[in-house]
This record gives C-alpha cells, sequence and structure tokens, in this order.
C-alpha cells in the first residue's frame, strides 16, 4: 500500500486529489496540510511514502517544504505551468519529479506508482527543457571533485542522464544491454547518494558535465 499526504491550501483541490487516489486498490492519503509547514509536519511524523505538493501555497510554500522533508517521503511538486520558475528548484532541493495540475487522473496515479518505486518522475524532453532553460541560472559549475568516485564509463552515463536519455537510450547510444545501463545507473546513484534519477540530472550540470543548451 502507498501512503500518500497531499499538501495544498485548496481543500477543494485536496477533495479532488484524496477522491481519485483513495479509489485506488494500492494507495490511501493519510492526511492533508494546507500549508508546507504542516506538510513537513505531518510527514515526520506519519512516514507517507509520497507527497503531492503545491509549489505556490501561502506561509511556508512547496519550495521550503521540499528542502525541509525527512528522509524517506518522495515528493512530486503540483504545479499550474509545466515550466514554473521554481520547478529547477525543487528537483535540486529534492523533489522527485513534477506534475501539471491538470494532468489526466490516469497519468497522476501512475505518477505516484513509479515515484513509490523510485524512479524519478522527468520525461526526457522536460528534462531537456529544464536544462535549457534553467541551468544558465546555476552558479559556476562544483562539486566537480565528486566525480573523481566515478570511472570513465559510470561518467558518462551521468552525462547522457543529464540530458534526458532513457536506459534504453543510454543503452544504444554505449553499444549495451539496457540492464548493464540500468546497472550504471544505479551504481552512479549510490557513488554520489543521489535520491533517484532526478537528482542525478541536477548533479551533472552543477558539476559542469552538462551545459544548458545540450541535446
Amino acid at each position: 500500500m502507498i501512503n500518500l499526504l497531499l499538501a495544498d491550501d485548496q481543500a477543494l483541490v485536496r477533495a479532488g486529489f484524496r477522491a481519485l487516489l483513495d479509489a485506488q486498490p494500492d494507495m490511501t492519503v493519510v492526511a492533508e496540510a494546507g500549508d508546507g509547514a504542516e506538510a513537513v509536519r505531518l510527514s515526520r511524523e506519519l512516514e507517507p511514502h509520497v507527497v503531492l505538493m503545491d509549489i505556490r501555497m501561502p506561509g511556508t510554500d512547496g519550495l521550503t517544504a521540499t528542502r525541509q522533508m525527512p528522509d524517506g517521503p518522495r515528493v512530486i511538486i503540483l504545479t499550474t505551468f509545466e515550466l514554473d520558475e521554481y520547478v529547477f528548484e525543487a528537483l535540486r532541493g529534492g523533489a522527485s519529479g513534477f506534475l501539471v495540475k491538470d494532468t489526466e487522473p490516469a497519468e497522476l496515479i501512475q505518477a505516484v506508482r513509479v515515484v513509490a518505486a523510485g524512479e524519478a518522475l522527468l520525461s526526457p524532453s522536460v528534462t531537456r527543457r529544464l536544462i535549457a532553460e534553467y541551468a544558465s541560472r546555476a552558479k559556476e559549475p562544483q562539486e566537480a571533485g565528486r566525480l573523481a568516485q566515478l570511472t570513465d564509463r559510470e561518467r558518462e552515463v551521468l552525462t547522457l542522464v543529464g540530458t534526458g536519455l532513457t536506459n534504453d537510450e543510454i543503452a544504444a547510444r554505449l553499444f549495451m544491454s539496457p540492464a548493464t545501463a540500468k546497472t550504471h545507473v544505479s551504481r552512479t546513484m549510490a557513488k554520489l547518494h543521489a535520491r533517484d534519477r532526478a537528482q542525478l540530472v541536477v548533479f551533472a550540470y552543477e558539476s559542469g558535465l552538462v551545459r544548458p543548451g545540450w541535446h
């Protein structure tokens, strides 16, 4: 059973999400929060698997709350615009992905399952646009020293993850099996202490491996 916490300042929005998610045989909404501070408090108390977090809330917003989240819950950011100015910061702060609020119900349900399973919720096209749009605002490359932990092959794989390629696309590019590509991605995540693929994408350009506008 996937335990969920809903964080949104609009009660009607929360009610809609709750009705949809509670109807799934493998999901249950354990709590609702009207602002970010309450979301953080309830996450520490109840340890949900997934938090659906509205990025714009009065008081403590979703971005601040995502940074303050305890280890364990995975955060899906809810935003009105696909390229909200805060999305990149939310990913950097620990979110596992994001959804626009008017997404189809089936997509929302699938997204929760994907994130609960430990995968990142970032389509390759959105990843590429995020990099092009926001990486130019990032500071000078940092954390390059941590790249020393990676083998040359892992560094190649990290670069391709950062440019938005899936495991299958990485496998084709590097002439390896999808299973081998997945293993390299997993090892890279472990070495960099990345929670999921979203964190790898952020690390790839914060370390200078990927530059804005690369495709």
